[in-house]
């Protein structure tokens, strides 16, 4: 019997059913999502359905192509960043099988197809047609209809992607290749243009924002969300070649996608390659824990974290995208804004987004953790060690922020308060985030994709991410008070106050977390070393 689509489906919907059984958590997150994406649906809908109930065919037509490129984009970004990418049809999981790249890559992309995210944005954009149908009748409505199927193909198509793209370029260690960061800058620029366009719109420039619109919708970001709109203007010549344009660009996509998917098949062996380390006659001890950490148990459990944020493909995502959009989300606030005050509010979310990373820690070990908790490590001096050997990396990327934004904003005086900010702003992110990631760690799936998650993996990973910023924006509110009632003196006063403010809100979270991790240390390991 030959392999079609169909079985894909069943598959991902069988995989999907048999995660959720025995795992109340799972269930839970998984109808908090559908509530969650029905609210979303309703809310897109009723939006894109009104230029058509008011009869406003300009607004629709600066409406419907922004808003369709918004979606697409979102599909790029949010995986890269929040969410990831619902992977319970593994691609690695095929390669004994002799299914032709075609067949494999048809059916993968229509599991992708079946799940809450892509039906809340059907349903969604839904309220498009609802427009074309009130603005040029049946016919336009067939036409966006087609438009709109077609785009949630094309939402598809880039998110798997990107996404596999750039899961195939971290699994190598050499992650300071120039492709990478490209990648990671192209993927991360994708939110913030969002914001600046929107900060624009706010200026009440629609002219402008209008003649963006019309370029946007001879993109393929925008093109298969306006062929209604052409039809209702009369230029029924713009549809076969937008949709042409469209299915090119997803043709390309699959393309791109499908080389990756063969690379992540074969696996990391088909790339190693001995090499050769020169001698050297200093002590194992030494090589492997660097000079700046003690001699103990705690500098040799840092070390590790040091070493397995570098290599370990998930972490490794998390660093280059959290890096990447730390030093875009502030430059376009500033922008924004005129540039002249410093965004302290966005790098209060900056800071916070640096601790998200640690928010699911055990989940990136697995049951290696089990080797810790065997030896008797106590909670403190575990957790102490985890944030020291990501904070390696996540200092020196926050002190580079401040600086980008201080010169941004023109204030380079102002930088030691940003810096003040971001790390006081940080270590109440760890406050929150530490108990969080005993409590509520989650197993990921073993594949070599970083940004894979299981059925409810992903709602987790957005909860706890959306829960850490708020946290911190609401914790550290008394010192944006402060630097604004203060003014000038807070340059001079407020660097110590805040360091001081995020070292002690670490330490509490610490004392909280540590016992914590005592006494569910076996709950824990069984949690995230789960069968996804």
């Amino acid at each position: 019997m030959a392999l079609s689509v169909r079985h894909f489906v069943r598959l991902k919907l069988r995989l999907t059913a048999n995660g959720l059984r025995a795992q109340t958590w799972r269930v839970v997150l998984f109808v908090v999502g559908a509530v969650l994406a029905a609210c979303a649906a309703v809310v897109g809908y009723a939006a894109f359905a009104a230029p058509g109930l008011l009869e406003e065919r300009r607004a629709a037509e600066v409406l419907l192509p922004l808003g369709g490129a918004a979606i697409v984009l979102g599909w790029l970004f949010l995986p890269l960043v929040f969410f990831g990418v619902d992977e319970s049809l593994d691609p690695a999981r095929f390669a004994l099988l002799p299914l032709p790249r075609r067949t494999l890559i048809k059916g993968l992309l229509a599991a992708a197809l079946v799940g809450v995210p892509a039906v809340a944005t059907f349903a969604a954009t839904l309220g498009m047609v609802h427009s074309a149908a009130r603005l040029g009748g049946a016919g336009a409505a067939v036409v966006e209809l087609a438009g709109v199927i077609v785009g949630l193909v094309l939402c598809a198509a880039v998110s798997r992607a990107v996404t596999s793209a750039f899961a195939t370029a971290l699994r190598s260690r050499r992650a300071r290749d120039l492709a990478t960061v490209l990648l990671a800058a192209t993927a991360a620029l994708l939110g913030p243009l969002q914001l600046a366009a929107l900060a624009g719109a706010q200026h009440a420039d629609w002219d402008r924002v209008g003649g963006v619109a019309d370029v946007v919708a001879w993109t393929p970001l925008g093109a298969p969300y306006s062929m209604g709109l052409d039809l209702v203007a009369g230029r029924a010549w713009a549809v076969p070649v937008k949709l042409a344009l469209v299915l090119a660009s997803i043709g390309l996509l699959l393309r791109w996608w499908s080389a990756t998917v063969e690379r992540a098949m074969i696996g990391t062996a088909a790339n190693a390659r001995p090499r050769q380390r020169a001698a050297t006659n200093r002590k194992p001890v030494a090589q492997l824990v660097p000079r700046w950490l003690p001699r103990n148990r705690f500098g040799a459990l840092a070390a590790r974290e040091v070493r397995y944020w570098w290599r370990e493909t998930r972490r490794r995502a998390s660093l280059i995208t959290f890096t990447v959009v730390g030093v875009f989300l502030p430059t376009f606030a500033a922008i924004a804004g005129g540039g002249t005050a410093a965004p302290t509010g966005m790098l209060a979310l900056v800071g916070a987004l640096a601790a998200i990373s640690l928010a699911n820690q055990f989940g990136f070990d697995g049951s290696a953790c089990a080797a810790n908790l065997v030896a008797g490590v106590p909670g403190r001096v575990e957790l102490a060690s985890r944030v020291a050997g990501f904070s390696a990396y996540a200092g020196p990327a926050l002190l580079g922020i401040a600086l980008v934004a201080g010169l941004v904003t023109g204030r380079p005086q102002s930088i030691p308060v940003l810096a003040g900010t971001l790390l006081a702003a940080y270590g109440v992110g760890l406050a929150i985030v530490l108990p969080v990631s005993v409590r509520a760690a989650y197993a990921l799936p073993d594949t070599v994709n970083p940004f894979a998650m299981s059925s409810g993996g992903g709602l987790a990973k957005g909860l706890l991410g959306l829960g850490a910023l708020l946290g911190a924006a609401l914790a550290t509110a008394p010192l944006q008070l402060c630097a604004h009632l203060l003014g000038d003196v807070w340059l001079w006063i407020g660097p110590p106050i805040a360091v001081g403010y995020g070292v002690g809100a670490f330490a509490l979270g610490l004392r909280l977390a540590g016992p914590m991790l005592d006494r569910r240390g076996p709950e824990l390991l069984a949690t995230v070393s789960a069968a996804q």
